[in-house]
């Protein structure tokens, strides 16, 4: 027996309700800093409505990325009303500002507190990326290869 479909959005409330707890930690972090041990792995989707990186960022990650929060970060930034936060954090010595909806959050872990959420990004569509670049054909094998017959090289038993 199938369950009906259901007119209230309960599966929409509590997604929205998990990222409630990222949310309350980020703000956390932002206010107190990280206590102890403690720190945020977050992925995220980079291809979500909104969320903005640097080019460089967005070409080598151009649909997913995980950030860690832990020494090196500055300006964590909590903004609910827009339902989005930002963090400087630094890239192989480069340091930039990431801005990320809440919506486009797909993971949170502390792995200090043993504690991680799993979250599939909201329903907005996408943003395009530009069409790859068609890939040559493979080149056609030079010559065509020869089968050696092994009879030649066997002992003839008498």
């Amino acid at each position: 027996m199938s369950t009906p479909e259901s007119q209230i959005p309960y599966e929409s409330w509590a997604a929205r309700a998990l990222r409630g707890v990222a949310v309350d930690a980020l703000e956390f972090a932002a206010r107190e800093g990280l206590p102890g041990e403690h720190h945020f792995y977050i992925s995220f989707r980079t291809d979500h409505p909104g969320t903005q990186i640097p080019a460089h960022l967005k070409s080598r990650y151009p649909h997913e990325m995980t950030i860690v929060l832990q020494h090196r970060f500055w300006d964590l930034m909590v903004d609910r009303v827009a339902e989005r936060f930002s963090v400087g954090l630094s890239f192989s010595g480069v340091p930039s500002v990431l801005s990320v909806p809440f919506g486009a959050l797909t993971a949170f872990q502390d792995p200090h507190a043993n504690f991680g959420l799993r979250f599939e990004p909201d329903e907005a569509e996408p943003v395009p990326e530009a069409a790859p670049e068609p890939e040559p054909p493979p080149a056609a094998p030079a010559e065509t290869p020869q089968v050696v017959s092994l009879d030649a090289f066997r002992r003839k038993r008498d």
